[in-house]
């Protein structure tokens, strides 16, 4: 008998308060009836590292290889995806072009390297219209970025 693929719905979302500022992230993971919520937050990041961090931490969270829908409200993450950016950063040594760094190579490689892992497809949903689960990854984003003694967000560099 053969395994069936897991398909796992994955929402996320980030926020910064101030950019840089205090951050978090949210994600809500859906498999069949089961519903996972997650986030997390840091004292000092960006809104974009915080976009990645919850792809990251959400893809972290399967233990199989897994055929998954990601959605996100981060135009970055998903043409820095789909449009094959992200592994040309990766290729060229973490630079956009010629002169221009690419940000954030920490939290990409991880990324990469997660997708690597599973049949990821990255899709764009629009933020604040009114997407249900979206809306919840916002509101964890929000409520974890407030929280007190956020840990410092170490990759990121102002």
């Amino acid at each position: 008998m053969t395994e069936k693929i897991p398909k796992i719905a994955i929402y996320t979302d980030g926020a910064c308060s101030g950019n840089p500022g205090p951050g978090g992230y949210g994600i809500v993971l859906i498999s069949g009836k089961h519903r996972k919520e997650l986030s997390g937050g840091y004292s000092l990041t960006t809104n974009n590292r915080m976009e990645l961090m919850a792809t990251i931490v959400a893809l972290e969270q399967l233990k199989l290889p897994s055929i998954v829908t990601l959605y996100t409200d981060s135009k970055y993450i998903v043409d820095a995806i789909t449009k094959g950016w992200a592994k040309r950063w990766r290729a060229n040594d973490w630079k956009r072009n010629k002169k221009d760094k690419a940000m954030n190579p920490d939290l990409w490689e991880k990324l990469l390297d997660l997708c690597s892992k599973h049949e990821v497809e990255f899709s764009w949903v629009r933020g604040h219209a009114g997407n249900v689960e979206n809306e919840r990854c916002d509101k964890l984003a929000v409520q974890a970025s407030l929280q007190p003694y956020l840990q410092p967000d170490l990759g990121y560099s102002s």
